[in-house]
């Protein structure tokens, strides 16, 4: 196993709603990447092929076409999109996790927030679906189960990963930390909306209303992640979405609300892409200009498309164990139990 790796984190927007171009501009970030001596490469949530916005924003009697396409552009595992994901870790010898929103084999119509973390052969090696969709996720994803909570032992590491809120449910990232846990991915939309943007009129008082306010998601994703890299002594990537012109011409489209949908898309806070070390400060990393081999040092991307590259010494995991080794000296086994069921849930059982 190396212990010095590069991360290349995908700060990228889906062709929205396209599952299919989606892919293809998936397979030529993993290859430019890859040019530029990435081992691990991380895609935000449901890259492929959009997060339902829309479901934030607009009531749920606006959206059946739009979640009829969510349908119809949402992939299966093991699908063609998929082959061709792997095929490009395959071929690149790098290490993908990439986000995607994943069709059922049982439903016409259920769909789960899903990640695949696929080996430099191209093997799957571990599928998982997000264990419970968050605030307005519910009105297009089901719950997932415990058969993703894997922390895998690659060429590059020992790398595990939690989709979104899931990194805000202390149990799901305590079993990650006890499979010794040195990379941790979370990965999150560009934005999360918890209200319309609000214009405040001449005689309100906004300064120190808190009820008004919308999720600040660069501060709300850098506590989580700084939290567990602290906690687990590893490493962190969160890697979010980019927000393009079509998710939001398509999620304004149709709206009984266009002023407020619009306001929302365009003036709420970005969610970044970043990297920190396993004390959760800031890791040190990097873009590089198109066509040049210069790197220029940067903390996060947020308001552009691009990737974000950092260099890890999977060593640094070690020395924080000392003080607190939450899975080891620094626990109770006697007074704490925690049981993890990995069984993967089907809706039937045929005998």
């Amino acid at each position: 196993m190396a212990s010095t790796i590069r991360v290349a984190a995908c700060h990228a927007s889906p062709v929205f709603l396209n599952a299919r171009k989606t892919t293809d501009k998936a397979i030529s970030f993993i290859q430019q990447a890859a040019t530029r001596k990435a081992n691990l490469i991380v895609f935000p949530e449901t890259y492929i092929s959009a997060f339902p916005i829309w479901s934030s924003v607009r009531p749920p009697t606006e959206n059946h076409d739009l979640f009829h396409r969510m349908v119809k552009q949402s992939v299966y595992a093991d699908g063609k999109e998929m082959d061709g994901i792997r095929e490009a870790a395959r071929s690149t010898g790098s290490v993908v996790s990439i986000g995607f929103s994943e069709r059922s084999r049982h439903s016409n119509g259920c769909l789960y927030n899903s990640n695949l973390i696929i080996d430099s052969d191209g093997k799957v090696l571990v599928h998982h679906r997000k264990l419970m969709p968050t605030f307005f996720e519910k009105l297009t994803w089901s719950p997932g189960d415990g058969h993703g909570l894997r922390v895998v032992n690659t060429q590059f590491g020992r790398v595990g990963g939690l989709i979104c809120g899931e990194n805000t449910n202390p149990l799901a990232r305590y079993a990650l930390m006890a499979q010794a846990e040195q990379v941790h991915l979370s990965t999150w939309p560009a934005i999360w909306p918890t209200r319309l943007a609000h214009t405040p009129t001449g005689g309100e008082k906004t300064s120190s209303t808190y009820k008004f306010k919308n999720y600040d998601n660069l501060a709300a994703n850098r506590t989580r992640v700084a939290a567990h890299c602290f906690e687990a002594k590893c490493f962190g990537v969160a890697c979010s979405g980019h927000l393009g012109e079509d998710a939001i011409e398509a999620i304004v489209d149709g709206a009984s609300q266009q002023k407020a949908v619009i306001q929302t898309a365009r003036l709420m806070s970005r969610a970044a892409t970043f990297f920190l070390d396993p004390t959760g400060a800031a890791l040190p990393s990097f873009t590089y200009q198109p066509g040049s081999d210069e790197q220029q040092a940067t903390t996060h991307l947020q308001n552009e498309e691009g990737i974000l590259y950092a260099d890890l010494d999977l060593d640094a995991c070690i020395e924080g164990k000392q003080y607190h080794d939450v899975v080891g000296g620094y626990q109770r086994l006697d007074v704490f139990d925690l049981t993890v069921d990995r069984s993967r849930k089907d809706p039937v059982r045929f005998t």
